[in-house]
């Protein structure tokens, strides 16, 4: 199996070429030694490197092989992660100004696609699940109500899986979208691993960006794009309008590398990846699998009597979570945690077990008043005051706790007393809120 994009850069690498052309380390061995290696494969666009927007040989090739290995008719390489893909699938999907059904547990760069296209977002709630402690998935009946009661909408967008690896159903979601004559969106940011575990995480929908470099073994910043029945040639216009025109070829590589990896021995070692994780679900309290909760087979949240009390913990011991709330630790493992990674980890956990447990449920609070459009509220002038001074003042950005970056409050929502008692309890710290000045 060929990985074409990076043989490409090999060949040209290998003529020891005469490179009067971008970039300036003219593939010289670079001043951080770390990185030295990288800087032959650094090219721009050549005759014989193809152009990251444009048609054309190697990137086709690169490209189609991956929206194979995903089941989609195309696929996008991104340098700017999953946010570029959040921006340019909504563009392709939605004309500026139309009303969209938007998962209120989307990233927050789903809310700046919102203000740069001036959406009107109708917001779909996640179910708070008590039990667990967390959002459960997105119902397709619920999706459905939503469609009957707003039957001018034709975009649907969903997080799938979350950050806490929650799946929700999207071939059934699909189905009622498209039975309505719209079209779904997926970001799927946390879930590139997962056609690769022999799952369909992402059928029947229109549009999918997944973060490779959140689960894959690539380099930071890199995604795909997928679509069907979306021209290519928009597709491609779309990206470049969002994304660099320098894109790294480097970052590039290493998508061609990976998909190459993951077809000839990753499948396995994703497996072995998911046995593992199992086993610490069973072994500690942590967050697992029902019918009615579909999860990754390999994110792991563990359980904490206090989230943040058990992360820090965990720190002064060499292991460094993905992230946490008050009652969770998350963290992605992947095919490149070796067996004695896990082992190590846990018998770090085992030290702990004072720390493990479930805490009280903390569910959001319900959702804020809309004062004004997102739009309107981003481009605002603005002034920033402390988090305690800003009751009844009006966003004019997203309070949006860092990972998962999923706002409490969005732009142009008041900030009422209910929210920041909320971000008083989960231990949101701000040196300011952006407000805007009203007149």
């Amino acid at each position: 199996m060929t990985a074409p994009l990076y043989d490409a850069l090999r060949r040209y690498a290998a003529q020891n070429p005469l490179r009067f052309h971008m970039p300036g380390h003219k593939g010289k061995p670079l001043l951080v030694p770390e990185l030295s290696g990288l800087s032959a494969l650094d090219v721009t666009e050549l005759p014989t490197t193809g152009n990251l927007y444009e048609a054309g040989e190697p990137f086709d090739s690169a490209q189609r092989l991956w929206a194979e290995a995903f089941g989609f008719e195309s696929c996008q390489f991104l340098t700017g992660g999953s946010t570029m893909g959040i921006h340019t699938g909504l563009s392709l999907l939605c004309r500026p100004g139309e009303r969209v059904l938007m998962d209120r547990g989307c990233h927050r760069a789903a809310f700046h696609a919102m203000a740069l296209l001036d959406l009107e977002p109708v917001y779909l709630p996640r179910p708070w699940l008590e039990e667990e402690n967390l959002t459960g998935p997105i119902s397709p009946e619920n999706v459905e109500n939503f469609l009957n009661a707003y039957p001018d909408i034709r975009t649907v967008c969903i997080t799938s899986p979350t950050y806490s690896g929650v799946l929700s159903n999207i071939g059934a979601i699909a189905r009622i979208v498209h039975a309505h004559g719209g079209k779904l969106f997926v970001d799927g940011a946390h879930g590139a691993h997962l056609p690769f575990l022999g799952l369909a995480p992402f059928w029947g929908a229109d549009v999918v960006v997944v973060s490779a470099h959140k689960t894959l073994p690539v380099m930071g910043q890199t995604a795909l794009l997928f679509t069907n029945g979306v021209d290519i040639r928009q597709v491609r216009r779309m990206a470049s309008v969002y994304g660099s025109s320098s894109p790294s070829y480097p970052m590039l590589a290493s998508l061609d590398t990976a998909r190459q990896w993951l077809q000839e021995d990753g499948s396995a070692e994703y497996a072995r990846t998911a046995v593992r994780v199992a086993g610490l679900r069973r072994a500690f309290p942590s967050l697992r699998p029902t019918p009615a909760l579909p999860l990754d087979p390999t994110r792991f949240v563990l359980n904490g009597t206090n989230g943040f009390t058990l992360a820090r913990k965990l720190e002064a011991q060499g292991v460094w979570p993905e992230m946490e709330d008050g009652g969770h630790v998350v963290f992605i493992c992947t095919a490149m945690d070796s067996d004695e990674d896990f082992t190590r980890f846990q018998k770090v956990l085992d030290t702990l077990r004072s720390e493990l447990g479930s805490c009280p449920p903390l569910p959001p609070p319900p959702l804020p008043e809309r004062a004004c459009s997102i739009r309107d509220a981003l481009f605002a002038p603005s002034r920033t005051l402390p988090l305690e001074a800003c009751e009844n003042q009006i966003a004019a950005c997203q309070i949006a706790p860092y990972p998962p970056g999923v706002p409490v409050v969005a732009p142009g929502e008041v900030i009422s007393k209910k929210e920041l008692v909320y971000l008083r309890e989960i231990g949101y710290n701000s040196c300011g809120i952006d407000i805007v000045v009203s007149g």
